[in-house]
This record gives C-alpha cells, sequence and structure tokens, in this order.
C-alpha cells in the first residue's frame, strides 16, 4: 500500500509541510480514533473545491477538538460519553437564580483555559481559503471564537460566542474579560479547583463549592448577564436565520466539517442545501445526520484533510 503522500502534488506537499511546522502538535485528547485521509479521498475533495465557485462551510464541534476543547457527541471522547453532565438549559438559566449562580461560578473557574484555546491547522486552512477568494461564506456552530482567532472574516457564529456577554435587560454587550474582572473583584477569596471542561469552556464543580459565589447585574441597568451564545432550548433568531439562507442561496455547493448535524439549527442549512440540489461534502469522524444525501463522506480528522487542499 503506498503511503497518501505518494500521491500528492508537490505543491500539496509543501502546503502540508509549511502547515506541520507552522503549527503546534495537535491535542488528540477529545479526537476519535480514525486512519488518514486516503489519497483517492483527498483527490476527490481537491476536485470539489476546486469545481466550487462559491462555497458555503459549516463548522461544528469536530473542527475545535484538535485544539483541545471537547465536543459533546464523538464516541468515548465526547462529553455524553465521559459523563452524565448537560449543558445547561436556557429555560433553567433565565428562570432560576441558583443555576446562573453555578453556571457563572464554572464559567469563571474554566475561562482562563477556555480563553487561552488557539486555532488549529484547519481553522487555518478555511482563513486561507477565503483569502484566496474560495469561501463564500462561513457558518460555525461554535462559540469558542477559534474561527475569529484564526483571521476568518466572511462569517457567522451561528450559536454566538462565550468571549461575548449580553444583557437580557437593556441588550447591552460586554467583552467576557470584562466580566472576568468583575468576577475577581466580587469573590476576592473564593476558591475552587477544576475537575474537567464542556465544550462551552464550563467546568465540573460541586454544589458546595458554589454556594458562596457571587454573580455580579449588569452595571447598566441590573438586568441578568448571560453569554451571547444560544443554549440549548433556545432557538436562533429569525433574522439569523434569513442571513444563512440568503449566503446559501449565493452558494453553489456545500462542506460541512466536524459537525454530526444532530441539531437542527444546523441541519437545516445542509437540508436546505440538499433541496437546492447543490452538491454536500462532509468530513466528520462519526456518522452524521445528513450521509445519506451528501456527495462524499469522509471519516478523518479536520486538521489533517483541509490543509492538503490547495484553493483554485
Amino acid at each position: 500500500v503506498r503511503s497518501d503522500l505518494g500521491f500528492l502534488t508537490r505543491r500539496q506537499k509543501r502546503r502540508r509541510k509549511s502547515h506541520s511546522t507552522a503549527m503546534a502538535s495537535p491535542n488528540l485528547a477529545f479526537v476519535p480514533a480514525s486512519l488518514p485521509p486516503a489519497a483517492v479521498e483527498v483527490e476527490a475533495l481537491q476536485r470539489f473545491v476546486s469545481h466550487s465557485q462559491r462555497l458555503l462551510v459549516m463548522t461544528g464541534a469536530g473542527i475545535s477538538t484538535e485544539s483541545g476543547i471537547p465536543d459533546y457527541r464523538s464516541e468515548g471522547v465526547g462529553l455524553y460519553a465521559r459523563t452524565d453532565r448537560r449543558p445547561i438549559q436556557h429555560a433553567e438559566f433565565v428562570r432560576s437564580a441558583s443555576a446562573r449562580q453555578r453556571y457563572w461560578a464554572r464559567n469563571f473557574v474554566g475561562w482562563t483555559q477556555f480563553s487561552s484555546h488557539q486555532p488549529n491547522a484547519a481553522h487555518l486552512a478555511l482563513r486561507n481559503w477565503e483569502k484566496l477568494g474560495k469561501l463564500h461564506w462561513l457558518v460555525t456552530q461554535n462559540v469558542d471564537a477559534l474561527h475569529t482567532k484564526a483571521g476568518s472574516q466572511r462569517m457567522t457564529e451561528l450559536h454566538g460566542c462565550t468571549h461575548r456577554v449580553l444583557c437580557l435587560g437593556c441588550g447591552e454587550q460586554t467583552p467576557r474579560s470584562e466580566l472576568q474582572k468583575h468576577f475577581e473583584a466580587l469573590n476576592p477569596t473564593w476558591r475552587a479547583e477544576a475537575h474537567g471542561m464542556a465544550p462551552d469552556g464550563d467546568v465540573f464543580l460541586t454544589d458546595e463549592q458554589v454556594r458562596n459565589f457571587r454573580v455580579p447585574a449588569c452595571s447598566r441597568c441590573g438586568g441578568i448577564l448571560k453569554p451571547d451564545v444560544t443554549f440549548f432550548g433556545d432557538t436562533v433568531s429569525r433574522e439569523k436565520v434569513d442571513f444563512v439562507h440568503r449566503r446559501l442561496a449565493e452558494a453553489d455547493s456545500m462542506l460541512v466539517a466536524g459537525s454530526s448535524l444532530q441539531v437542527y439549527s444546523g441541519y437545516r442549512f445542509a437540508l436546505a442545501a440538499h433541496e437546492k440540489k447543490l452538491p454536500i461534502v462532509i468530513i466528520n469522524i462519526g456518522p452524521t445526520r445528513s450521509d445519506h444525501f451528501a456527495s462524499m463522506k469522509v471519516n478523518s480528522r479536520c486538521g489533517e484533510l483541509l490543509p492538503l487542499i490547495v484553493p483554485r
């Protein structure tokens, strides 16, 4: 069996080498086991991207696992497989002061580590595709800001971003880093040790640990502060959904990278692309909700495969 590299063009080899030297080794602690992409898969994806003129890319948690951020559903290594923890529900956060205290205490402890994660080779590859005019629009279901850190600009954060905080009363937005300072001022002697991290930066603390944690209100109106993200049980705004549908209407193909598409807010766009008869390629380790109508499905790491593709 010949090595996959034997099938790559010289330009692709140079590109792969430049990425490998520029990037730190990927963190595979939360990445399911997978085989390297086969040469025929690399070549097929190269043709797909080359033939696309207005490519819409949708990314999910699987693109960030190589940056050390766990996802929810990956077999064996996702949050659901490793623990009985489930993400907070929107209604619970809004209704319960104790739920908000628990959420913010855990988020406070995990923020320094979560906010320090950096883009991996997959994020940088998509940034390069955009710079070269190949990527028409990027839609990410992630809230980790890694695409922004990578430099992507033609992008919609479908579920918002944990790096912003929203007041549910007056709507004022503030940077999450500023809220961290307020937490520290209100809780100068509070200490807690984290045990594990969830995909949104939440960490595992006991009820006893969070009991005395103080949560600030909005300095402008006294309202409830919430991460500017769509929690489970909430819905993406109609304006944002319509905006993405308009970008999809302009697209001639769709690539899904690192998403099982189990959440309808993302799946709806794959479904719409299928109804428009657009070619759809999926890169994801494990099954997805759209495998049956994808033009091609590759069970490989996004950070291993995407940098091999040379947009042209």
